[in-house]
């Protein structure tokens, strides 16, 4: 690629124009490597400056570099002031704004430059910082009456990320058309040089920490708490955190992987910081089976997101994302106040199983489905998520206490996990065992995933048009309907079988969630055995698909 004076240009003004001495001098470098023709650097000068970002799924998220395209403190400066004046349009001049941050690279800079930007332009300021859990924020917006809450994080991200997320006035995530306006506003707005700003000192609000904790230490609804757990923050910031709430709800006996304990923005020890991913979990299991744990529990690094690790016959395994789902979701209906909850809202993704709706109807709840994100499912209904008493996403997000946190909390799930686990143990039964007796009453329900990681997102818009065009007509020789609820989204449905192909709304990857569900006619593991080459079947046909 040939550099253009316009993209040369373009760097020269943001360069101009950044308020970080650094980040200026890194993109000089890159600059200059172009200018002097160097292989591949105007290819990447053109991709920094090919931005701004947009909001997605759960907010920005991109790459710690200098230039529009990237998380860096001009581009931090610049949405914080298009944040501001979108409060103002919103009639929330002067309100409180919640503000809280991880432990990833540029974090503290960037929680700094948005408490200072909020400040200068008449906002009051909640300021948390610590680091701590995106929960904690997400909590404080609907506990202090804020008008906003933003938390500096990119959550499951590579290392190399990290990003910032936006809460409403009810503490929930931003939908349109208000990511559409912000994004406007930002792009208004003048170069971040010339952003009114005032210096601040870092500090945390310990009252709503402590009322964070207080109402995530009342959720058990059992008495038992004789329970050896194990626990790893996978290097995030919710090891201390989630370890002070589980010792307030009476669950002493824990045990952190030590060498993920420490929040670390490089996560040394895991190629992707997700609990999701291959790998990830070993030295957890590892530690659980030597401490002999009855739980095992990974947070993800803004402790967001919640796995649970189980020991069954063939000794520790994680459990799926609709495994957890369909166990917490089944706990918090089977001991929900009706008196207080009088017409109760489960909620799951589209992606999700399909399972918590034959749990609700078995409870005689509402249940509704929704598109992939928590900003939808606590939307859940009628649009506000009326009577929400818990949803779930199969990655690993979990809503247990909606009324608190409109949000996913890995540390008040596990706190829920802990009570159902604890008076199973009581009562000399297993999470296992739980997840047997509802596939008995309501089939097996197996789900898997194929992703397609890319470095290039044209190959999944690609593979989606293909897809659009002639999708596939049947699956593991059941034949198949394609639906699109949306653009971007293919469903493939028939008789006990269900595909979902998306992009992913974080990550460089093409998803595809698996779903087949067969009855208990004879036996469990006689179903189960029929519902598992079903799955291989469909997972060798999607993944053929896909190209994997």
């Amino acid at each position: 690629m040939r550099l253009t004076s316009e993209l040369r240009d373009k760097a020269f003004r943001w360069i101009a124009d950044d308020v970080d001495p650094d980040a200026r001098a890194e993109l000089q470098k890159v600059l200059a490597r172009a200018m002097g023709g160097i292989e591949g650097a105007a290819e990447e000068l053109a991709d920094r400056m090919s931005g701004p970002l947009t909001f997605g799924t759960a907010g920005l998220r991109g790459p710690v570099r200098a230039g529009p395209n990237g998380m860096n403190r001009a581009v931090v400066i610049r949405t914080t002031a298009g944040v501001a004046a979108w409060l103002a349009h919103k009639g929330y001049t002067s309100g409180l704004v919640v503000v809280g941050r991880d432990a990833r690279n540029g974090s503290p800079a960037f929680f700094l430059d948005v408490v200072g930007v909020l400040t200068a332009a008449g906002f009051q300021v909640c300021p948390l910082d610590g680091p701590l859990p995106t929960p904690m924020t997400a909590f404080a917006v609907r506990h202090l009456g804020a008008v906003a809450g933003i938390q500096i994080t990119a959550s499951h991200n590579p290392p190399a990320d990290n990003g910032y997320k936006l809460y409403d006035s009810a503490g929930t995530q931003i939908v349109p058309p208000d990511d559409r306006l912000i994004e406007a506003a930002i792009r208004d707005m003048v170069p971040a040089v010339s952003v009114p700003t005032v210096p601040v000192t870092p500090s945390t609000r310990s009252d709503v920490v402590e009322a964070y904790y207080a109402r995530v230490a009342s959720l058990p609804h059992g008495t038992a708490r004789d329970l050896r757990i194990a626990l790893t923050p996978m290097h995030g910031v919710g090891g201390a955190p989630a370890v002070e709430a589980l010792r307030r709800a009476g669950f002493t006996d824990v045990h952190v992987v030590a060498e993920q304990e420490t929040p670390d923005p490089a996560f040394p020890t895991v190629s992707f910081p997700n609990p999701e991913e291959p790998g990830a979990t070993d030295l957890l299991l590892s530690l659980a089976s030597s401490v002999d744990a009855d739980l095992a529990i990974a947070l993800d690094p803004d402790a967001d997101r919640c796995a649970l690790g189980v020991r069954g016959p063939d000794g520790w395994r994680m459990l799926r994302g609709d495994e957890t789902g369909t166990l917490l979701g089944s706990h918090v209906l089977s001991t929900l106040d009706r008196v207080a909850n009088p017409d109760p809202l489960v909620a799951a993704t589209i992606v999700s199983s399909s399972m918590l709706g034959k749990i609700a109807a078995a409870h005689g709840v509402r249940y509704d489905e929704t598109l992939t994100g928590f900003k939808w499912l606590v939307r859940a209904g009628d649009g506000q998520g009326t009577g929400l008493v818990f949803a779930y996403e199969e990655a690993l997000g979990n809503c247990v206490d909606p009324s608190f946190v409109r949000d996913k909390d890995g540390i008040s799930a596990a706190i829920v996990a802990c009570d159902l686990a604890a008076t199973l143990k009581a009562a000399g039964q297993s999470l296992l065992d739980v997840l047997d007796t509802l596939a008995t009453t309501h089939g097996v329900h197996l789900t898997d995933q194929v992703s397609l990681r890319v470095n290039d997102l044209a190959v999944i818009r690609s593979l989606m048009s293909r897809l659009r065009t002639a999708p596939p007509t049947t699956l593991a020789s059941v034949e198949v309907t394609a639906e699109f609820p949306q653009p971007d989204i293919l469903r493939l449905s028939g008789e006990g079988v269900r595909v979902i192909i998306r992009p992913s709304g974080t990550e460089p990857k093409l998803k595809a969630y698996l779903e087949v569900v067969t009855p208990v006619t004879e036996s469990l593991p006689a179903a189960r055995a029929a519902a598992t080459a079903r799955l291989s079947t469909v997972h060798s046909e999607v993944s053929a698909l896909l190209g994997v």
